[in-house]
């Protein structure tokens, strides 16, 4: 049984995680290890007793987030501000064509810096005002809440409210379970695929 609070939930595999390819906003499915990933996400879920579930409107997050809904009796309250950073100009593109072609820039977002920006995108900093303000959204609903979202997105969640930013937040592996206010007590399923950014 989970204490009254969110936890934050991320997506399934898809193939562009396992590419290692910028997602960004895109309408990616989950992959046959994600769909897995999923049905195993809802049954740890399953132990909690929650009692809403929010979710990203973007594809993957989406079809997640209804597997678990299967399981735990509750209708997915899609929220936009949830959805994974904007990668602008990098969207569709490997991790390896992108460092190739701006190594500073592209460690920078791997690193995690607060300050980066994705060409022609969205910035980190803009990300987590955005997620701050779902996350008060949600703490004014029903509690405790699963909410099954992004990589990065879960970075700007515990960076916000840790106070500071977290580079390493979003090294959550697909369809792991995190506490917003316990970030190291993580489940993680056993068939959970090497961790990717860029969720």
């Amino acid at each position: 049984m989970a204490e009254s609070g969110i936890y934050l939930a991320r997506h399934g595999q898809t193939a562009y995680n396992l590419e290692g390819r910028f997602q960004g906003q895109q309408a990616i499915p989950l992959d046959e290890t994600g769909r897995a990933q999923a049905a195993e996400l809802a049954e740890h879920a399953g132990t909690y007793g929650f009692r809403a579930l929010w979710c990203s409107p973007l594809l993957r997050a989406r079809e997640t987030a209804d597997v678990v809904a299967q399981r735990l009796g509750l209708e997915p309250k899609e929220d936009a501000r949830l959805m994974e950073t904007d990668a602008g100009d990098w969207t569709d593109r490997s991790f390896e064509d992108v460092r190739a072609e701006d190594v500073a820039l592209f460690d920078a977002f791997a690193a995690g810096d607060p300050s980066f920006a994705f060409p022609g995108g969205e910035s980190f900093a803009h990300q987590e005002v955005r997620v701050e303000d779902a996350l008060k959204g949600i703490e004014r609903d029903a509690l405790p809440a699963l909410v099954v979202c992004h990589g990065m997105v879960i970075r700007a969640a515990l960076s916000s409210r840790a106070g500071h930013w977290e580079p390493q937040a979003q090294r959550v592996p697909n369809g792991a379970i995190i506490p917003l206010d316990a970030p190291n007590e993580m489940r993680v399923p056993s068939s959970t695929s090497a961790v990717t950014e860029a969720s």
